[in-house]
């Protein structure tokens, strides 16, 4: 019977090319809407944690309150006897060190004097280290438009918007001048290797990448870091583990001294558990939404199809068929064309989506009011590839084609012979 019913498919194209096309663009066209929802949300969170957050964060209960001023004197210390403790106990994550500190950008020229001055917000991360997987993260070999990477602790790059505000060109060398985690005014000379672009708005305007090494030396913090950041070894942030283990980590390590470590989850960060709340609910209804109209519209075609038949149905009731026989043919028919198209659309859908994975859509333009916000987002947005969408498509692309047909041929039943004899003399 099934073999029967593919030469019929394959060969009657009037009866099942429509169909076919129209099931495969429309679970192409979920499978695509499905992973660039989850690119973007994924997106966000991703830059969010690499820049700022980390999907764990350790710092002192003192530098948590007054973070936003970047307090280099509430640091923790001794960071590689904490950084032991924290990989032994939470392998699943990797940790890292970072300084976060600002200052002020002194330009000399030949003859040392100021010819520029700017504002400068520096991160002093992990750049040097064999094992570090903070360029992997941050996508710097991608994001560099002049220049190389830094090799030594004195070595910085700079954003392409500071450089050109500033008239820095890779090879120069300017002073930081800011004050050191013991509060002491500091001076320290640096050479600008390279320059760079975050693609994320407002985020990179003023920032100043080097090795934690150098932003050490200049700030005088040997063996001390702002925050020790945690990543899961598969960049993918989970919600409901990462307030596991903070929750546990603040109990076991309950103090009154202000110098005493906290950690903190993704979600205890600028907002950022009420933008992954509303934005996975949102897209959850926006998708549920959507597949319920598809499915309507899918259940619609495989009804119309049906009475269109009306005729064949008739002579094959005719020349003997029972109605039984008619209506399963026809649900298993359906059935084989909602499951040929589904596999088209689902691999047409994922092809889409592994491109926008890998290149990305430029809403450079339709975001330039993100200058006003302090929203870490990249101004290109990424499809993502997730297990669900091998598989999502199959519920409206077969199930929907299904029930409509299976709608339809419920008049095989009501179909009379006198009816019917009369329907085959016209």
């Amino acid at each position: 019977m099934i073999k029967f019913l593919i030469k019929g498919i394959l060969r009657d194209k009037s009866r099942s090319l429509f169909p076919i096309i129209i099931v495969t663009l429309t679970v192409a066209m979920i499978v695509f809407f499905k992973g660039f929802m989850m690119g973007i949300l994924n997106g966000i969170i991703k830059d969010t944690a690499t820049i700022s957050t980390g999907h764990l964060r350790v710092m002192t209960k003192a530098y948590e309150q007054e973070q936003q001023l970047f307090p280099s004197d509430l640091a923790l210390l001794e960071t590689e006897k904490l950084m032991v403790d924290l990989h032994k106990e939470y392998p699943e994550y990797f940790w890292t060190p970072r300084i976060i500190f600002a200052g002020l950008l002194d330009v000399p020229n030949k003859d040392g004097e100021t010819i520029e001055q700017g504002p400068t917000v520096a991160f002093g991360i992990d750049l040097l280290s064999a094992e570090s997987r903070e360029i992997e993260m941050w996508k710097l070999e991608k994001k560099m438009i002049d220049g190389r990477l830094p090799d030594l602790p004195n070595e910085v790059i700079l954003s392409t918007k500071l450089a050109g505000r500033l008239n820095i060109d890779p090879g120069m060398i300017i002073t930081f001048i800011g004050s050191t985690m013991h509060g002491a005014f500091t001076t320290f000379n640096f050479k600008v290797v390279g320059t760079f672009s975050l693609n994320m708005g407002p985020v990179d305007k003023e920032m100043m990448l080097l090795d934690i090494s150098g932003a050490r030396l200049a700030l005088d913090m040997e063996g001390a870091t702002s925050e020790v950041l945690g990543f899961t070894h598969s960049l993918y942030y989970e919600d409901a583990n990462a307030i596991t283990i903070s929750e546990k980590y603040n109990i076991n390590n309950k103090s009154d001294d202000i110098f005493n470590p906290v950690m903190l989850a993704l979600r205890d960060s600028h907002q950022m558990g009420t933008i992954v709340d509303v934005q996975t609910a949102a897209m959850k209804i926006i998708l549920g939404i959507f597949l319920v109209i598809v499915m309507i519209v899918l259940w619609n075609m495989g009804l119309m199809s049906g009475l269109r038949r009306y005729g064949e149905i008739g002579m094959r009731l005719a020349i003997g068929e029972s109605k039984g026989q008619v209506y399963r043919s026809m649900v298993m028919e359906s059935f084989l064309i909602g499951l040929i198209s589904t596999i088209f659309g689902t691999i047409l859908g994922l092809s889409i989506t592994y491109y926008m994975q890998e290149v990305g859509i430029d809403y450079s333009k339709g975001l330039e009011n993100l200058a006003r916000t302090s929203v870490i987002m990249s101004n290109v947005f990424y499809a993502k590839v997730t297990s669900d969408l091998y598989y999502i498509g199959f519920m409206p692309g077969v199930l929907a084609t299904v029930l409509g047909t299976m709608l339809a041929g419920r008049a095989i039943y009501k179909r009379e012979m006198a009816q019917l004899f009369k329907e085959l003399e016209t």
